[in-house]
């Protein structure tokens, strides 16, 4: 299991993205799809207020990014 969680959808573009940036720069991960995991869901929406928005980013020290641009990804990451 991966020290990194992305809760996102296949149809995402923001997802796809995020997933090849991962991919691009040797970044393990767990996906986690909410159109398939009903519990990843209700943590999508409790995380972001009540919305569901995608991808939802939880880092193991704690850290939540939600839909960020792969430089804010690079930045988290020290890259």
């Amino acid at each position: 299991m991966s020290s990194i969680r992305v809760l996102g959808t296949e149809w995402c573009g923001d997802c796809t993205r995020a997933k090849a940036f991962f991919a691009e720069k040797n970044v393990a991960y767990d996906w986690v799809d909410v159109d398939v995991d009903q519990a990843a869901l209700s943590e999508c929406v409790e995380l972001n207020g009540g919305k569901r928005v995608v991808p939802t980013i939880i880092f193991e020290d704690g850290d939540i990014l939600v839909e960020p641009s792969n430089e804010q990804l690079a930045q988290k990451l020290g890259l």
